[in-house]
């Protein structure tokens, strides 16, 4: 690990010592520089102890946000909402930009959030709103927006084995935890509902969040969502309509999760989501495979902790009172948040919620078609739930300050509206918005500004790989720690990087 420090400057009488050198500091902790400046302290008969406990008076500023996460929820909504109707309205645009949705006050000043999102309005005065967000990929770039990859294309997205590929931020965050050599009976880097991509048909598994050149023992660890959902609604795919129970609709209460078969990867079909075995049979079969597989210690960790009551708790819904449950909605979105809650609760590290494609692919928040039919029946309100829900829990349990949440998508969405079925919105990374909320960042914050049409950034751009790079840090991650790549080149965790101060409490 490397770590930058600043020249030291020792005074003794009238001579001065400053000791320069390499900046950089060794994975012990000390420097080069920290080496040749505590050899020369005994020119002046002072020892190591007397010079550090000297040192200690001197008054510096600190960045009381480093490291102020104990853990991270990250929730992604795939396909991405639009920019205009999330916190970056346009009440003033014509008609054809701003849509037919109306702004409603919040609880941050300067902020409207959309008309269908009453509850998310109550608690925005807890979130930093970063309206500036801006890159070159209009395309589902997951891989891009939740790695430190350089570039993407469309074959890597639709890849995710593709040997490009850099490790999802979750696998990143493990593999770090790991580091530290401490036992934990519960996995840091778990995702939420399914194994991502599994639950549409028609296309290949999309890329994101694997742990690429880390190694397979770095994959998050997939739930499974069991139960049925209780609520219809229709979707169309370039003009084919389908109907069918929609989970992120609504589910029945029964509806849970659990943390079954960690050999889940991107090959997983629906032919053997539909053929799961009952929970108890997946243990059995996890510690079968633990003794005969050899796998590498990490994984073999994983299997034991599939079992295990701290892991079964924290995924059992019952365990809450109804009232708190519906206040998150009774969605595999909302219940997904509040299951997250539980498992930071229960000392995972970091924790993702998907609202992933279901059913016809080209679904989540991927709005080309009935952009608004599907806005006011299917995304909007499972959203202002489930946010809603999981951060006024967090605050009144007293666990905001420490919990990093983080709403994040691909991309935008194209200002003007296109004349698809029921009109929709189309790709655009030119300007788009995410929120954060918690473990360090602001309460109550506007980050940048767009243009009046809200599709260009016109102050204080700020790039996917400065929202990772100031989670790593909000998670006490120095950016100079490296970590290898699959030709065993050392890497920074995000070239390119910067943290976000204005985003910082």
């Amino acid at each position: 690990m490397f770590l930058p420090l600043p020249p030291f400057t020792f005074t003794c009488g009238l001579m001065m010592l400053r000791v320069l050198g390499s900046e950089k500091r060794f994975c012990n902790g000390l420097s080069r520089r920290d080496a040749l400046w505590a050899g020369g302290l005994s020119l002046f008969g002072l020892s190591l102890t007397d010079a550090l406990r000297a040192g200690e008076t001197r008054s510096e500023p600190k960045d009381t946000s480093f490291g102020k996460a104990k853990n991270c929820i990250l929730l992604y909504l795939y396909g991405s909402p639009s920019q205009l109707e999330l916190a970056d309205m346009k009440p003033d645009a014509p008609v054809e930009i701003r849509g037919e949705l109306k702004g409603i006050r919040s609880s941050l000043p300067g902020c409207d959030v959309c008309e269908l999102l009453p509850h998310t309005a109550r608690i925005m005065d807890k979130v930093t709103v970063v309206r500036s967000v801006t890159h070159k990929h209009p395309i589902h770039g997951v891989a891009y927006a939740t790695t430190s990859v350089p570039d993407i294309d469309v074959a890597m997205e639709l890849s995710p084995h593709d040997g490009r590929h850099w490790p999802f931020i979750g696998s990143v965050v493990a593999y770090l935890e790991g580091l530290k050599g401490k036992r934990k009976s519960i996995p840091d880097n778990i995702a939420m509902p399914w194994p991502f991509s599994s639950r549409r048909v028609g296309e290949v598994p999309r890329a994101g969040p694997y742990a690429a050149f880390l190694g397979g023992a770095y994959h998050p660890h997939f739930t499974e969502f069991i139960g049925d959902a209780n609520k219809e609604i229709t979707k169309t795919l370039a003009g084919k309509y389908e109907t069918f129970k929609e989970p992120y609709v609504g589910i029945k209460p029964d509806a849970h999760f659990t943390l079954g078969d960690t050999r889940t990867t991107p090959d997983l079909t629906i032919d053997r989501l539909n053929t799961r075995k009952s929970l108890l049979e997946q243990f059995d079969n996890a510690r079968q495979l633990r003794e005969s597989s050899g796998f590498d210690s990490q994984r073999d960790m994983a299997y034991s902790l599939i079992g295990t009551n701290k892991v079964r708790d924290a995924l059992d819904m019952a365990r809450e009172p109804m009232g708190l449950r519906e206040s998150y909605g009774m969605t595999v979105f909302g219940q997904g948040c509040l299951a997250a809650r539980r498992l930071v609760e229960a000392g995972s590290k970091f924790v993702t919620v998907f609202w992933d494609e279901f059913g016809l692919a080209g679904s989540g928040w991927d709005t080309h078609w009935e952009h608004y039919p599907r806005m006011k029946n299917e995304l909007m309100p499972g959203f202002d739930r489930g946010f809603y829900g999981l951060i006024n829990d967090l605050d009144q349990r007293g666990m905001l300050d420490d919990t990093l949440v983080v709403v994040l998508s691909e991309h935008g969405r194209t200002p003007q509206i296109n004349k698809a079925i029921g009109g929709g919105r189309d790709h655009w990374a030119q300007a788009y918005s995410t929120l954060f909320a918690g473990g360090g960042t602001a309460r109550g914050k506007v980050v940048g500004k767009t243009d009046k049409h809200g599709g260009t950034v016109t102050d204080r751009p700020v790039s996917p790989k400065d929202l990772l790079a100031t989670v790593y840090h909000l998670l006490g991650y120095d950016l100079e720690t490296m970590i290898r790549d699959k030709t065993n080149r050392p890497q920074p965790l995000v070239p390119g990087g910067n943290v976000v101060r204005e985003m910082l409490g």
